[in-house]
């Protein structure tokens, strides 16, 4: 079954404050929304309705997820159609219409939706009334508004995809949501328990719940593991965690070939799914031939931190016969605490032999093996 979403991300959100269009604002270290598009990213298609000036923004918010950019319209609606309309030339079977604002939505949800259509033709979240319901003229009580069969709506809206193609082709406009355009036609829209976490960001108070409900929620924790190998050839020094200590051979390599400080890089490149080093900085490239391999590192950190993750710790091995790593490992704790910003009590360098054994016993390289933990801030 070929499920597709459309995230209507066109509208221009200023009641948010903040001097963007919300969906471009940040939130938990990154922008909203960027957080929508990775709770649908296990869909195989996501088209991003957007306003045609946020293009350059889009692009880059959407870098690496399954996302076609579409220019939307003046208004909900017609953003709407204009996403059902780029799927047209190959039809998904079922379609999600989801609200850009709603960043905190599950993958329990969406999947409860999608569920949800094989009884009905349409789908969607809602939650029940459950406040006291008033009238009012200005500041003064002058009813009370039965809230019995009430319901809060919430997106994602699911649908089968020609039904409300075809639906909203028909509507005239005006409708406050799909569900309304779908049962102007006459199509049955089945609720799903929506959840409160899934809140709409529409003003400046919304930007904290929805900080504080992924801080509740979403507890991220990435753990990656580097290795990495560099055989000796002339030279009179090693660096090792970016300290130089004196040795009767140096080790080969494109860069400096820091073995340790690689082996941490590709330790954090892999806590998130980024490969590793010769994919950010290829060795064909010659502008890298002897550089510092803290380049690598702060970029992986860096990285990290842009994807609002923070370096918890690190735990590195350098397997060699020589040099004598201990002499020298509070130095490059400290070097390397520099480099990521965490606290040298955070990092473990040591050290071991191989007994004699194989490439390093023989005292043909040294070997590096690391683990590094990110925790998202």
């Amino acid at each position: 079954m070929d499920i597709a979403a459309i995230i209507v991300a066109a509208g221009r959100g200023t009641r948010a404050g903040g001097g963007l269009p919300k969906q471009w604002r940040d939130l938990a270290g990154r922008p909203v929304a960027r957080w929508t598009l990775e709770a649908f990213a296990h869909l195989p298609r996501i088209i991003l309705v957007i306003h045609p000036d946020d293009r350059a923004r889009a692009e880059d918010v959407s870098e690496g997820l399954p996302v076609t950019l579409i220019d939307g319209a003046a208004d909900r609606a017609g953003s709407v159609r204009a996403g059902l309309e780029a799927l047209a030339e190959t039809p998904p079977d079922r379609v999600l219409i989801h609200d850009v604002a709603r960043p905190c939505v599950s993958r329990r949800l969406i999947d409860a939706v999608v569920e949800a259509l094989d009884r009905a033709p349409g789908a969607a979240p809602a939650l029940p009334v459950t406040d006291a319901l008033w009238t009012g003229a200005g500041d003064i009580v002058t009813g009370t508004q039965d809230r019995t069969g009430l319901f809060r709506a919430q997106t994602p809206q699911g649908f089968r995809y020609a039904e409300i193609r075809a639906a909203h082709a028909a509507h005239p406009g005006g409708a406050a949501d799909d569900v309304e355009v779908a049962r102007a036609a006459g199509l049955d829209v089945a609720i799903v328990p929506g959840e409160e976490r899934n809140l709409k960001i529409t003003g400046p108070d919304d930007f904290a719940r929805a900080h504080a409900t992924m801080k509740e929620d979403a507890m991220d924790i990435r753990l990656g593991n580097g290795y990495d190998v560099h055989r000796f050839g002339p030279g009179d020094h090693v660096v090792l965690c970016g300290v130089t200590i004196p040795h009767g051979r140096g080790l080969q390599g494109h860069s400096d070939a820091d073995v340790g400080m690689h082996a941490v890089t590709d330790a954090l490149y892999g806590a998130m799914a980024e490969g590793d080093i010769g994919r950010h900085f290829p060795p064909t490239d010659p502008q890298w031939k002897g550089a510092a391999s803290e380049i690598f590192l702060r970029h992986a950190v860096d990285l990290a931190r842009s994807r609002g993750f923070t370096v918890s710790n690190v735990d590195l091995t350098l397997i060699c016969e020589r040099p004598k790593i201990g002499p020298h490992a509070p130095d490059m704790t400290a070097e390397m605490a520099r480099i990521t910003g965490i606290a040298p009590d955070r990092i473990s360098i040591k050290a071991t032999t191989s007994e004699r054994l194989g490439f390093t016993g023989r005292e043909e390289g040294i070997a590096a093996i690391a683990t590094a933990t990110l925790v998202r801030s």
